[in-house]
C-alpha cells in the first residue's frame, strides 16, 4: 500500500468516527424505509456523480465528503457489475452494525467495512 493510500485511510478512519452517529442514522433510515438492504456511503474529496451528498466536509472541517447510495444504484450505473452482485451481497456485512464505504480517490476506488461505534 502506498503512502498516500495509508494517509487517506487514516483520514477516512478519523472522519468516519466523527460522522458515526449521522451515518448510523442514515443507514437505519435506508433499512427501515425499505429503500434497500444494502446502504453504501461514498467517501470522496472531489465532486462525484453518484449518490446524494449528505455530509459536506467543509462544514465540519473534515477531509472527506460523504454521499449515500444503495447497491441497486451502483448496479444500475454498472459500478458493481451484475456478475459481481451475488459475491458483493455475500461479502456485505450487517448494515445495522457496519457501514459499507466506497472510498473514491484519484488513485481509484475501494470498498471497506467499518463497524459503527456504540453510543
Amino acid at each position: 500500500m502506498d503512502k498516500e493510500m495509508t494517509v487517506n485511510l487514516e483520514l477516512l478512519k478519523d472522519d468516519l468516527a466523527f460522522y458515526n452517529d449521522m451515518l448510523k442514522e442514515v443507514s437505519a433510515d435506508i433499512l427501515h424505509e425499505g429503500f434497500s438492504k444494502y446502504p453504501i456511503f461514498i467517501a470522496h474529496q472531489e465532486p462525484i456523480k453518484i449518490g446524494d451528498m449528505i455530509i459536506d466536509a467543509t462544514e465540519y472541517s473534515r477531509s472527506f465528503n460523504i454521499s449515500a447510495t444503495v447497491l441497486e444504484d451502483l448496479l444500475e450505473k454498472n459500478i458493481v457489475t451484475k456478475e459481481r452482485e451475488e459475491s458483493f451481497k455475500a461479502a456485505f456485512k450487517d448494515a445495522a452494525q457496519f457501514m459499507c464505504v466506497l472510498l473514491v480517490t484519484d488513485k481509484g476506488a475501494n470498498f471497506v467495512f467499518v463497524s459503527f461505534k456504540a453510543k
